[in-house]
Parts: C-alpha cells; sequence; structure tokens
C-alpha cells in the first residue's frame, strides 16, 4: 500500500504539490496525468524517495520512505 498525508513540496517560493492525500491500496492501479508542470513527476520522486516533503509523510508498505533512500 502507498499512502500521501498532507504532503507540500515547493521550489522557490512556488507550491508544486500542496495538501497532497492519497491511498493506493495493494492491487489496485493509478493513472495519474495532468499538464506539464503540474507535479506529476515530483509526487513520484515523493513515492520511491527520491524527494523528502516539506511537510508530510509518505509511506510505502507502512514504512516511511523519508530516509531510506540512503543519503
Amino acid at each position: 500500500m502507498i499512502e500521501i498525508k498532507n504532503v507540500y513540496k515547493s521550489f522557490d517560493s512556488q507550491y508544486v504539490l500542496k495538501g497532497v492525500d492519497l491511498k493506493i491500496n495493494k492491487g489496485e492501479t493509478l493513472v495519474i496525468i495532468g499538464r506539464s508542470g503540474c507535479g506529476k513527476s515530483v509526487l513520484l520522486k515523493h513515492i520511491i524517495g527520491i524527494l523528502e516533503p516539506d511537510k508530510g509523510d509518505v509511506f510505502v508498505a507502512g514504512k516511511n520512505v523519508q530516509g531510506l533512500n540512503g543519503k
């Protein structure tokens, strides 16, 4: 399961993600679509742990992904 709770991310004082909540259960499929620059890649980078949110939490299989990428 993937769970995103109240995630905020900004670059140069411009919010790309603002209060994002999302829950994807095991076996579910989700498609993320949107125009260029709307935050699709930023959201996915949070899920795989490349980026850390300014605020909020991202969990994959019940584990918070912040700090798991070895940085």
